[in-house]
């Protein structure tokens, strides 16, 4: 079975809606997908349906913006929680307003040396969604000043350009425990992703694993190959679920449906431990 647990609409910052993200994946024969947009919840339904539709797979989940104490970005895969816990809910929106005002912020700093503003930027959006960077990233294609969204974040939206806004987040342990306590399967995405910028330490993990963490995403594109190995080796330690993902964005990102999968007993995995919602199988 080709099992994907780890992708975008344009909900988030994919470029497809969640029904099309689901034909996409049919087409590129995958059999059980998860949608995982950027702290939103509200395309699960259409997904669902377009995936019973097309007699597929499909596992709710979402990826939760986080910062750890040291200031490094972390992201975490929550699969099958209740979207409708408060808690979670009320941390979440703090995230949401917390990316829109920063990316106003970065928007301004550009729109001193680039044809862009906050209207071109919504322009990229749907109703509802997360606004954050990769919105900017094509406006900025939009109106000729880079190539596509690789070029954006490469130069003028990386954390080492002048236009670099940060924000605050949700510590990852608290999430950990939030996704658990929504009845979720909290899991760590692209955990050793180096060449995005710093990474975790060991002592990071044990912390998280602690507070409920169950598995870690070692099959992406951008973990390293040092990285995996030691995720291999924590995951087997501690009996981690380990996933495999593309964490694709449509035409936003090169990456492809499919390209890293999930052992089915691994999902087997999240669909037992998970409470919060349920998979369509």
């Amino acid at each position: 079975m080709l099992i994907d647990l780890h992708t975008h609409s344009n909900i988030s910052d994919g470029t497809e809606s969640p029904a099309d993200l689901m034909m996409a994946a049919a087409g590129a024969g995958v059999d059980v997908l998860a949608l995982t947009d950027h702290d939103q919840t509200t395309g699960w339904e259409q997904a669902r349906a377009a995936a019973q539709r097309l007699g597929i797979g499909f596992v709710p989940g979402m990826e939760i913006t986080c910062h750890s104490r040291q200031g490094i970005s972390v992201h975490l895969l929550s699969y099958l929680h209740n979207p409708h816990y408060q808690p979670l809910l009320d941390e979440l929106k703090v995230t949401r307003t917390a990316r829109e005002s920063r990316a106003q912020r970065i928007v301004g700093l550009l729109s001193e040396d680039f044809p862009i503003s906050w209207e071109l930027v919504q322009e990229h959006t749907q109703p509802g969604s997360t606004v954050g960077r990769p919105h900017i990233a094509d406006a900025l294609v939009s109106a000729g000043v880079v190539i596509n969204r690789d070029e954006a974040f490469a130069s003028m939206l990386s954390a080492r350009s002048r236009y670099y806004v940060s924000h605050p987040a949700v510590n990852p342990v608290d999430a950990v425990r939030l996704v658990r306590e929504a009845g979720g399967v909290p899991v760590f995405a692209h955990p050793m992703a180096s060449a995005r910028g710093r990474v975790v330490p060991p002592e990071d993990f044990e912390e998280l694993i602690e507070a409920g963490l169950a598995g870690v995403e070692i099959h992406h594109r951008d973990n390293s190959a040092a990285g995996r190995r030691f995720l291999s080796g924590l995951a087997e330690r501690h009996d981690l679920i380990v996933t495999g993902s593309s964490d694709y964005h449509g035409s936003g990102k090169p990456n492809r449906l499919g390209e890293n999968s999930t052992d089915p007993v691994m999902l087997q995995r999240i669909v037992s431990e998970g409470t919060g919602s349920f998979a369509s199988m």
